[in-house]
């Protein structure tokens, strides 16, 4: 999600038939009143007054789940809508609200229990509830003899009618009516000698309250079976609720046995799961969950049970088991009545029934096969050919040579490679006796994971310390390396560092490391700092380049956009070392050095480090710039014809809009969805959806589960990991629009909220089984949506997920598309991380960028654009936002910006491309160093769209502080035009450039951070 409003603008519109979803209450007597939810709140009690009287008195029995609501206010509301102005609170508990109220009519009165300022942003709000204030008249008070408890007992009683909601959604449900503490004695007095408690229930009553419970268990009772319905083949979820009523429960563990049915049948208990306590992770790894619930908790328990597609119907029984340190286990009947019909694709069409909680332990497309544009890994000994580029493997494993063999137009493929490293990368350890660098006794031994990875083992030493590296390389030009150096014995170090030498005539530019986009420094240094998201850099030129980062085995993806000092970057206590580590960039010569050095340190025997780092080699893919410009986006939801007519024939729908309400969660809208598709299918057009990962709707039905997820992550050397407990759901203060406050047990972050529609969002954690949820989500809607790609919009994920992103969405769709937007995340909110560099290890599976809010057109330099924003040096295009971008400079990088944003309109320079033939041209950028028409002045850039022999295109863009007269030089012959026989013309385009025509060699005239496209034309 953006930012700023800018992209509010649109991203929050919706259609009248979208925003109305707060409707009126019709009472039981017929009456109907409405009520803004911004000035009364979400929830109330009508109650029935037979006459008029002074003073009536009523008992409310709300059974709140908010824990202090003597602290928050009443409002009682009369049958002419007018605020009661004599009210006496005279009890306010949990359990009930007892009030006296002048009446002075007869008829139903409103009690609003829950009333709320909301201030701050309209997307970000913050909501308080109201304080009780003190309405009562005490004349009316003493008049009434309401200070005396037993004259107020006699009272006219006002008859409840019932409770309702603003709407359905905010209403409390069964599972959030708590206990009376009457009612919690007596459940525990029933269960005299139990540290804690079971309750089973099914899918339709998810538990939402965790420090509490509900009046349904007080009711009820502990234990009992657990009895439901599915069909054959249908994945059915259900619950145990845990609760820890005398002692905590530590190491909780479920057992599962049989079920044995009908004529001998059974269903093994293989086929039974339980979520909290463990699965398969977003990158195909199994893990367990150690879970701990501490005393007075409620820790729902979610179960799911896959049942056979030819189970024989019938009752199957069995049980399941529930066990803690030092208590008794306990068990849970259950009794599963199969039905005769059969489950389409597992029930996951309904995404109610919560059938789709299988997909959390998914691995789909979690494999190492090829992705589109990417050829197979080839290994010849210690060298890997990749798409483009090769890695020459040094003894150590790290790479002795990388090239690149992408030509300057970034099109096509050069004759001669440009190799990227002036020697060979090194892993050095210095002690007393000087620096000794990591080695191995002969050449990695490469092994092939699949065409899309290989992977190889090197163990080594580095002076005292023995070193093992285990090391993949991907098809998209990833290298990932685990360094683990162990001290033979206790040791003193003065370093451990890394030395990367690149070619000096690669390290043009540099992004990265506190410093945007521009020409790479002399002499750069930096240190670790957890106040910033930065571990890394990248540093190349167009055609070749490496990005970098360091890290260590606890590494954990950070939060990004607004929310990075919620969860930030983990300090690897390796390279950081205490704050003694640092990188430092120095141009020596021919070679351009980067040093990651981590400082003099002391090492117990036996004590291992972990020097892992990620390296990535640039580009990954050529651009196709005919592609780019015959695609054409209009970025919002509005009629097909008028957005054809408009020229565009790729729409993006995003959240928020009839066929696609609610943020990040697209599954409850289907039938429109697929409708408003097929009609643009019709059309010859594409449609792709906002859907990401980073914040979830409240509108999911998984929400109450995942908020369960909670627990240790249990590593391979069976100790807890570090970070946070909460599995999906990222940790924070709460807060944020009422209904998160109301209904979410307060361990959240609050994102992005719809005013419109009232969609609040909570914040995702950056790497959890949901991204396994969404790969079997994007599957779901590619097969029977028909959507053609998605709208990423400051995504959380990593590259993992990326990947498994591509695949699914090739397997369906003949022309996936997927664009990537991004608003700067170069400020203090957000760790000053570049955003290119953020999102990097994405781009390999990208179609374009659409970078974004916040970033400056105009006062930045041509390094900035071309490294930042363009996307170019890592094989992508894009497109401008902010304030409708520059369209001058934006042309020499081949960028528009969109239909239909305010502050620019491309469909007169899409008119231009048609009427040229833009698809038809070559584009030779500025960068090439033999760029067939230059201006003679630095400031001043030229692109060329170069039809050969017919005509060119020239876009021209300054970075000249003034204006400058410039003169085309081209080489003729590279266009493939006789200079005696061209026009040079620059066409009319309204709001570009007015129409004119000048000699070759004439000066042409360019006005400060503006420009020209002129046409050089053949005149046959």
């Amino acid at each position: 999600m953006s930012k700023l409003p800018t992209v509010c603008l649109l991203a929050c519109a919706l259609s009248a038939a979208g925003a109305a979803l707060a409707r009126p209450q019709t009472l039981e007597d017929g009456v109907q009143l409405r009520w803004n939810a911004d000035q009364y709140g979400n929830h109330r009690y009508t109650v029935e007054v037979a006459k008029p009287a002074p003073a009536v008195q009523v008992t409310i029995p709300w059974h709140r789940r908010d824990r202090h609501p003597e602290d928050v206010a009443t409002l009682v509301v009369g049958p002419d809508g007018k605020a009661v102005g004599n009210v006496l609170r005279e009890r306010i508990d949990q359990a009930e609200g007892m009030l006296a109220f002048e009446a002075k009519q007869a008829g139903t009165y409103a009690i609003y229990y829950q009333p709320y300022v909301s201030t701050g942003s309209r997307n970000y709000p913050t909501v308080t509830y109201r304080a009780p204030a003190g309405s009562a008249d005490a004349a009316w008070v003493k008049r009434n003899r309401l200070d005396d408890p037993r004259h107020a007992a006699k009272l006219p009683q006002a008859r409840v009618i019932g409770y309702q909601a603003v709407d359905d959604f905010d209403a409390y449900t069964d599972m959030e009516r708590t206990a009376t503490p009457t009612g919690v004695q007596r459940l525990l007095a029933a269960n005299p000698d139990r540290p804690w408690l079971l309750f089973p229930e099914t899918r339709e009553h998810p538990i939402r309250m965790f420090s509490q419970i509900p009046g349904r268990w007080a009711g009820r009772g502990a234990g009992g079976d657990l009895a439901d319905h599915a069909l054959r083949g249908e994945y059915l979820s259900f619950q145990v609720g845990l609760w820890t009523a005398r002692a905590a429960a530590r190491d909780v563990q479920v057992r599962f046995g049989d079920l044995h049915g009908p004529g001998g049948a059974t269903i093994p208990a293989t086929r039974f799961t339980c979520f909290n306590l463990g699965g398969i992770d977003y990158a195909g790894k199994p893990f367990t969950d150690r879970l701990d619930v501490a005393q007075g908790r409620v820790q729902p328990l979610w179960m799911g049970l896959d049942i056979p597609a030819d189970a024989r119907p019938g009752i199957y029984r069995g049980t399941l088991t529930v066990s803690a340190d030092g208590a008794r286990p306990r068990e849970v009947p259950l009794a599963i009545t199969v039905d005769t019909g059969e489950a389409v694709a597992h029930g996951d069409d309904d995404p109610y029934r919560l059938t789709r909680l299988r997909w959390l332990n998914s691995t789909l497309a979690q494999d190492d096969t090829l992705v589109k544009p990417f050829t197979a890994v080839t290994v010849h000994g210690h060298r890997l050919g990749i798409l483009g580029r090769t890695v020459t493997l040094a003894p150590s494993g790290l790479p002795a040579q990388i090239d690149s063999r992408f030509d300057e137009r970034m099109t096509g493929f050069a004759k001669t490679p440009r190799a990227l490293l002036a020697a060979p990368m090194r892993l050095l350890v210095q002690d007393a006796g000087g620096a000794h660098a990591m080695n191995a006794g002969g050449t990695p031994k490469i092994a092939v994971d699949g065409p899309g990875k290989v992977h190889w083992q090197v163990a080594g030493q580095a002076g005292p310390l023995r070193g093992e590296v285990t090391a993949s390389l991907e098809m998209d030009g990833t290298l990932s390396y685990a360094i683990a150096l162990t001290a033979m014995q206790a040791v003193k170090l003065n370093d451990i560092r890394l030395e990367i030498p690149l070619k000096g005539d690669v390290a043009q530019y540099e992004l990265g490391l506190g410093r945007t986009g521009a020409p790479a420094p002399d002499s750069y240094a930096w240190k670790w700092n957890v106040q910033n998201n930065q571990d890394g850099a990248w540093i190349g030129a167009v055609n070749a380049g490496l990005e970098f980062h360091l890290r260590d085995e606890h590494y954990r993806r950070p939060l990004n956009t607004n929310f990075y000092h919620q969860q930030p970057l983990v300090m690897p206590s390796s390279w950081d070392n205490a704050g003694q580590g640092g990188i430092t960039l120095t141009r020596d010569g021919a070679r351009y050095v980067v040093k990651a050095f981590s400082g003099a340190r002391t090492m117990a025997a036996g004590q291992t480090l972990h020097y892992d780092l990620v390296l990535r080699v640039t580009p990954f893919k050529t651009i196709d710039p005919p592609q780019h410009f015959a695609e054409r986006y209009f970025h919002k939801y509005a009629d097909l014809d008028q957005i054809k007519a408009e020229g565009a024939n790729v729409v993006n729908i995003h959240h928020a809009t009839p066929i696609n309400p609610w943020i990040n969660y697209p599954f409850l809208t289907p039938a429109a969805m697929k409708a408003y598709i097929d009609a643009a299918h019709a059309r010859g057009m594409e449609v792709k959806i906002y859907d990401t990962i980073r914040e979830l709707s409240d509108r999911a039905p998984e929400l109450p589960m995942l908020e369960s997820l909670v627990g240790c992550r249990i590593g391979g050397d069976g100790k807890a990991a570090p970070g946070p407990c909460s599995e999906v759901i990222s940790p924070g203060k709460g807060g944020g629009f009422s209904w998160l406050q109301e209904h979410l047990d307060g361990d959240y972050i609050a994102a992005w909220h719809v005013p419109e529609n009232r969609d609040a969002a909570v914040v995702d954690a950056g790497q959890s089984r949901w991204h396994n949820y969404y790969i079997e989500g994007l599957d779901w809607l590619a097969r029977n949506v028909g959507i053609d790609g998605l709208y990423l919009d400051d995504v959380a994920y990593d590259r993992t997920t990326m990947k498994r992103v591509r695949k699914v969405l090739d397997a369906h769709r003949p022309h996936a598309l997927i664009d990537l937007h991004s608003a700067s995340q170069f400020d203090a909110r957000d760790g000053y991380v570049n955003s290119a560099l953020l999102y990097m290890g994405l781009f390999p599976y990208l179609d374009r960028l659409w970078f974004g809010e916040e970033f400056d057109y105009e006062h930045t330099s041509p390094a900035y654009w071309l490294t930042e924003i363009s996307g170019i040096p890592y094989g992508l295009m894009g497109e401008m936002l902010q304030n409708g971008g520059n369209p001058w400079r934006g042309m020499v990088f081949g960028m528009t910006n969109r239909l239909p944003w305010t502050g620019g309109d491309p469909r007169h320079l899409w008119q231009l491309w048609d009427a040229f033939g833009i698809g038809q041209a070559d584009m030779i950028g500025w960068w090439v160093h033999d760029t067939p028409v230059k201006t003679g002045n630095p400031d001043v850039l030229a692109t060329s769209y170069v039809r050969k022999g017919d005509k060119t295109l020239v876009s021209v863009a300054s970075w000249a502080p003034r204006k400058v007269d410039v003169q085309l030089h081209v080489d003729w012959k590279a266009l493939g035009l006789d200079p005696s026989r061209v026009r040079v013309v620059a066409p009319a385009v309204e709001g570009f450039q007015p129409a004119a025509t000048f000699r070759p060699g004439e000066a042409i005239p360019v006005e400060p951070g503006k420009g020209w496209l002129i046409e050089l034309d053949a005149v046959h």
